[in-house]
């Protein structure tokens, strides 16, 4: 006899716990991105941006639609051999760069009221730098690569899962593809996915579309939480419709898995959540099946 869905999700919930049990596996990201995509980066020191700055160059890569990392000064740019781009008219006057914090060491001497004597002190002091994306830039032809900013090619032959196309062309979700993140916007109420042929398996593919899928409901559910919690909503919903989908190889939650035991680590391993979460899933999952869920035959 075919399970339920109610059984399908007390499954997964139990393999899941008891997998917890057992330690963290590091989670990978499913699909592939090109060396130029990634944390926003410095080109010159080769490291990532930290403090309120990654979120200030994320803000700048939105609002001008660029998907390279690498970010350097108009100074740094210039010596290795690059033009920083004109701003183009549209733009307003200090807003075609990005501007960045820096906190220098200052060293100062200062008179101790204790002693008398004069002593050395050290402060940082807050600098702002503008900065430009890669995309920004007339690239020398050492440097063309750095322009390369698609994601390689993983798979091309993925072939449609015909059960999970229909489940989702139901819910009328609005989806668009490409780019280097998949994600659910609730400003504009769209999903954005990396294109299909990136992902190296079919079945990644829809795990992560049916995760941003579980974002879409959450309004559409009033469902509230806070930002770890959703991700572990979100996940072990992905993991309940792709086993009720029969998506090919679903049965391995080794990914799933390896994902909740990190956000439960960042809920203080709270042991009851996991439980809360599964129920939250459950629902997520019932409302994004129900617009192509067939009844399930009553018992006689």
């Amino acid at each position: 006899m075919a399970k339920s869905a109610k059984q399908i999700q007390e499954d997964i919930t139990n393999k899941i716990i008891e997998s917890l049990k057992q330690g963290t596996i590091p989670w990978r990201k499913p699909w592939t991105t090109s060396p130029n995509c990634g944390a926003p980066t410095n080109l010159v020191s080769g490291k990532r941006y930290r403090g309120i700055n990654p979120l200030l160059l994320e803000l700048h890569r939105h609002e001008n639609d660029f998907r390279s990392k690498w970010y350097a000064t108009w100074n740094q740019w210039r010596d290795l051999g690059a033009n920083v781009m004109r701003r183009p008219n549209d733009v307003a006057p200090g807003e075609w760069g990005a501007g960045i914090i820096f906190y220098a060491p200052i060293k100062r001497t200062k008179e101790d009221p204790r002693t008398g004597e004069e002593v050395e002190v050290n402060f940082p002091m807050m600098k702002q730098y503008s900065v430009f994306n890669a995309e920004q830039v007339e690239l020398p032809e050492n440097l063309q690569h750095l322009a390369d900013v698609e994601p390689e090619s993983k798979n091309g032959e993925f072939i449609d899962f015909a059960p999970a196309e229909a489940a989702i062309r139901a819910t009328g979700a609005t989806i668009m593809c490409g780019g280097d993140r998949c994600f659910y916007s609730p400003s504009t109420d769209h999903i954005q996915m990396v294109k299909k042929h990136r992902f190296e398996f079919e079945k990644e593919f829809y795990a992560a579309l049916l995760h941003e899928l579980s974002h879409w409901s959450e309004k559409r559910c009033d469902w509230t939480g806070n930002y770890a919690e959703g991700e572990l909503r979100a996940e072990m919903a992905a993991a309940f419709m792709c086993a009720e989908l029969d998506i090919p190889n679903s049965d391995d939650l080794t990914n799933v898995k390896a994902y909740l035991q990190n956000w439960l680590s960042a809920l203080d391993n709270d042991p009851k959540f996991i439980f809360k979460a599964s129920t939250a899933a459950s629902k997520a999952a019932d409302f994004v099946l129900s617009f192509s869920r067939q009844e399930e035959p009553v018992a006689v």
